[in-house]
């Protein structure tokens, strides 16, 4: 089975979405499903176990070598998700994006666009991009 496009997705969301056509509504929604990524992955952490958050600051090179800084930057997480952790941290991604996408159809927005953008200006910028 292939995958639905953006297109594809961000149309079936607009058939599914019966109770939350406010924009409030959805902009809850949208912090919601957000806040239940953030506490899948912490329950990874604080309840499986499967991965753990060894942070510090990050170290920084002087030399402008873009090969050397990429190197020195640390994600911070020790270990792997667990299939189970895997799971639930998709299935609440999957939330999330289908809140974003009754956002978009909201506001008229269509999301192939907005990632198209967001692509074409990472290209562009390239490192000036990052944040």
């Amino acid at each position: 089975m292939n995958s639905p496009s953006l297109k594809e997705f961000q149309d079936q969301v607009s058939e599914l979405l019966l109770r939350h056509r406010s924009l409030l509504d959805v902009l809850s929604k949208c912090n919601q499903a957000n806040a239940s990524v953030h506490r899948s992955v912490i329950k990874s952490v604080t309840e499986c176990g499967c991965i753990e958050v060894h942070a510090e600051k990050q170290r920084y090179s002087e030399q402008p070598d873009l090969q050397e800084a990429m190197g020195l930057m640390q994600q911070h997480i020790h270990g792997k998700l667990c299939d189970t952790c895997k799971e639930a941290v998709s299935a609440e991604l999957g939330k999330n994006f289908f809140y974003i996408s009754a956002l978009c159809n909201l506001l008229s927005i269509d999301m192939e666009t907005v990632i198209d953008e967001e692509s074409r200006k990472c290209s562009t910028l390239g490192l000036f991009n990052l944040s």
